[in-house]
């Protein structure tokens, strides 16, 4: 059987296709690039936004009408509205969040336990999913409970998995040739609370035990951490990128959104990662137009991003989703202004990642390439990211996709840092 794996959304969701790829492989089914040629497709689908589901609907017909006649629907969408899923065109059956990870057992009629008997080697998903980089799920649900967020209906509560299947993991995906481990999770910062331990617990075990060559963590709460978390960044092969969802930095909306952070605790932690990281990268997401939100409580907010001179991030409109206590909030922002004040904070976090980037023109740093196109006579052009989230791009005179080069970043074009290639690492 041929399978077509799409999805719409987070890291988490697409870690959770990798996964679903390689227990497609190990059955003995082809995962192929495009709906064209497959007898079945599944999609991961998201609600994080109104926007991500109206994506995950879009994605199921434009499957449809490339001429998949079964079609899987899962994932944060799918779980909160099944009927609709249902009613989508060749959608033959809806498989809910607390199943999905049985959902190719169940579809083959095999048992889970079968594909961890003889794991197979990770493979890149071939198409527009292709990645160098393996994002390993180590963690499910949340046990935050903010206003804004769709998620923790969607996926329950909080549980992680245990260390050595994630350690398992890891090895399998080294083994296939990946260079850089991404470490995902709804709530990773959790991880190992229901066991008993820390996630640095389990970042320890894996620099310790095997020898990834780049290990990066995705978002992570800010209040769950500490000041000597950040010492594990003295082994060099964790990535300098620390993800920091902040949403706003107004105190009074933060506490509306039920955030266990203050802008006073998210300065302070900010300034230990600066100190222990050098040139550390920080990102962070805000939500522009929360219920309530005052132009007084707008401003500390913007006054908050310029202080805090992000690397980069993302800025959403405020979307209300079905059963969240912020959708029963009093004082709903008009799209229009919810709009406005998006377009005025993506421009103050583009100025600050303007300001970041431009403080490594003219150094060297490693970059590892995840596409590579022919062209011409320059020979092939690469772009990867270095290990703080710089999107880079070089030319090769062969294509070094899935290698690490050092390269000498010269200028800032286009969305991308320009660089050259001074000597393969």
């Amino acid at each position: 059987m041929k399978v077509y794996l799409d999805t719409v959304g987070c890291r988490l969701n697409q870690s959770e296709i990798e996964t679903m790829a390689r227990q497609f492989r190990a059955a003995g089914h082809e995962v192929v690039a495009s709906p064209e040629t497959a007898d079945l497709a599944v999609v991961n689908t998201c609600a994080v936004t109104n926007e991500a589901a109206a994506d995950s609907r879009g994605a199921i017909r434009r499957i449809a009408r490339a001429g998949a006649a079964e079609i899987i629907a899962t994932g944060c969408w799918t779980t909160l509205h099944p009927k609709q899923a249902e009613e989508l065109p060749n959608v033959r059956r809806v498989v809910l969040n607390d199943r999905k990870d049985r959902l190719v057992a169940d579809l083959l009629n095999l048992t889970p336990e079968i594909f961890d008997l003889e794991p197979i080697s990770r493979e890149p998903l071939p198409g527009l999913h292709r990645r160098t980089r393996a994002f390993l799920k180590v963690q499910d649900g949340c046990d935050n409970h903010c206003t804004f967020c769709v998620t923790t209906i969607a996926r329950g509560e909080g549980r992680s998995r245990r260390l050595a299947d994630v350690l398992l993991d890891v090895q399998v995906a080294l083994e296939g040739g990946a260079k850089e481990i991404v470490l995902t999770g709804v709530h990773l910062g959790s991880w190992g609370r229901d066991f008993g331990l820390h996630l640095s617990d389990l970042i320890q075990a894996i620099l310790r035990e095997t020898d990834v060559p780049r290990l990066r963590l995705s978002s992570l709460e800010p209040w769950d951490l500490s000041a000597d978390f950040f010492s594990l960044w003295a082994d060099a092969r964790l990535m300098p990128h620390l993800h920091l969802p902040l949403q706003s930095g107004s105190a009074s909306t933060l506490k509306r959104m039920l955030r266990k952070t203050t802008p006073q605790s998210f300065r302070e932690l900010v300034t230990f990662a600066r100190q222990a990281i050098p040139d550390v990268a920080i990102t962070t997401d805000l939500i522009a137009g929360f219920p309530g939100e005052t132009e007084k409580e707008f401003a500390e907010t913007l006054n908050f991003v310029r202080e805090m001179e992000f690397a980069g991030g993302h800025v959403f409109s405020y979307s209300p989703r079905p059963g969240t206590g912020a959708a029963r909030m009093k004082g709903q922002i008009k799209p229009e202004l919810r709009k406005k004040r998006n377009h005025i904070l993506q421009e103050a976090i583009e100025e600050s990642a303007k300001s970041y980037r431009e403080r490594f023109i003219g150094k060297e740093m490693t970059v590892l390439w995840e596409t590579a196109s022919e062209f011409g006579e320059w020979g092939w052009k690469m772009e990867g990211l270095t290990g703080n989230y710089l999107r880079v791009t070089a030319f090769a005179s062969s294509p070094r996709w899935n290698e690490i080069d050092l390269v000498r970043l010269e200028r800032f074009e286009n969305g991308r840092m320009k660089g050259v290639i001074v000597n393969r690492g």
